[in-house]
């Protein structure tokens, strides 16, 4: 009757925006929104004045530049990520929270070409949002520049011909676009000029991001080799990735230190220090293997994200506290 039936389409409802929103990975949209949140509160910190309504416009742009990104992803690599949930199924283990996608497609509660139609009018919103920035703000003649930067580096990440991950340069573009790309755009947007202690800040960013992409390699390592998807893990194999998470690990450490010697407060050692602390202890459980063990690889993962989202929290705390004590 009538009333099952408005029943049955609320139902689908609900069930296709839940997919909509696992496809978007809203979580992860953290990596890119701290960061350019740092650049607003460098910029506030040099100038005392805010605008909160090109923050607001500027959080956006940077959204839609991540929703095209993971919805060209589940796409693009949609052999890969159905090997990889087919491996998983067959050997009882849960998928990986961290790679894979979000096997929405997989599952059959969006069509094949959702994802792609959606990264198309989210490149779309993208540069609608940087034209208002631009020309109806004034943020300056890199807004559109910087915007597009982004989009080179995510939506191209998995989208063919391009495909930076199966060139050796994926790792490459991920750091720059989650790590000095979006602290950049937060300041310039607000100064219509980037200051130099962005560039100090940024390197450790963008090599805490880039263990993030590079440990989340690892659960897909096998579906990635056998469909031939390049990328670092599948170039290097585990064993030599995971010495290449400690070396990056290690080189973010030691860019902390020396960004308080290049203008960076002082103060950002001190509130670094778990955040050190705590990657020194993944460092150590990566190169002793405990990545070969599923269910510890995936909280090496939860772990090497909060590492970055940390680091990122901690500038900006110890740029508040800046000259405050």
């Amino acid at each position: 009757d009538a009333q099952e039936l408005a029943g049955l389409e609320l139902r689908t409802t609900r069930r296709r925006l839940s997919a909509w929103l696992q496809l978007s990975r809203l979580p992860f949209h953290t990596v890119g929104v701290l960061p350019f949140v740092l650049g607003g509160v460098l910029a506030w910190r040099h100038t005392e004045a805010f605008r909160w309504d090109v923050c607001g416009w500027g959080t956006l742009g940077v959204v839609l530049v991540m929703l095209a990104t993971y919805y060209a992803g589940e796409y693009w690599d949609y052999r890969e990520d159905s090997t990889g949930w087919k491996l998983s199924a067959s050997e009882g283990l849960v998928p990986s929270r961290f790679a894979g996608g979000s096997r929405v497609v997989q599952r059959g509660l969006l069509p094949r070409r959702a994802p792609l139609w959606a990264s198309l009018v989210s490149v779309f919103l993208a540069f609608v949002v940087g034209g208002v920035l631009q020309f109806g703000y004034g943020t300056g003649p890199w807004t559109l520049p910087l915007g597009l930067a982004g989009l080179a580096g995510g939506f191209f990440y998995s989208t063919r011909p391009v495909r930076w991950v199966s060139t050796g340069l994926g790792e490459l573009w991920i750091a720059f676009c989650y790590g000095g790309l979006p602290v950049a755009t937060g300041c310039y947007l607000q100064l219509g000029e980037v200051l130099p202690v962005v560039h100090r800040m940024a390197i450790p960013i963008g090599l805490t991001i880039a263990n993030v992409i590079l440990l989340n390699e690892f659960p897909d390592y096998r579906a990635d080799a056998a469909t031939g998807k390049a990328n670092l893990v599948v170039r290097l194999g585990p064993e030599r990735g995971a010495r290449l998470y400690g070396v990056v690990g290690l080189c973010s450490w030691v860019s902390v230190v020396f960004s308080t010697q290049w203008g960076v407060p002082q103060n950002a050692l001190w509130i670094h220090m778990p955040v050190l602390a705590l990657s020194a202890v993944l460092v150590r459980s990566v190169w002793r293997g405990r990545w070969r063990d599923s269910a510890t690889l995936e909280k090496l993962c939860a772990a090497t994200l909060v590492v970055n989202l940390a680091t990122t929290a901690a500038y900006i705390l110890a740029v508040v506290r800046w000259g405050n004590g």
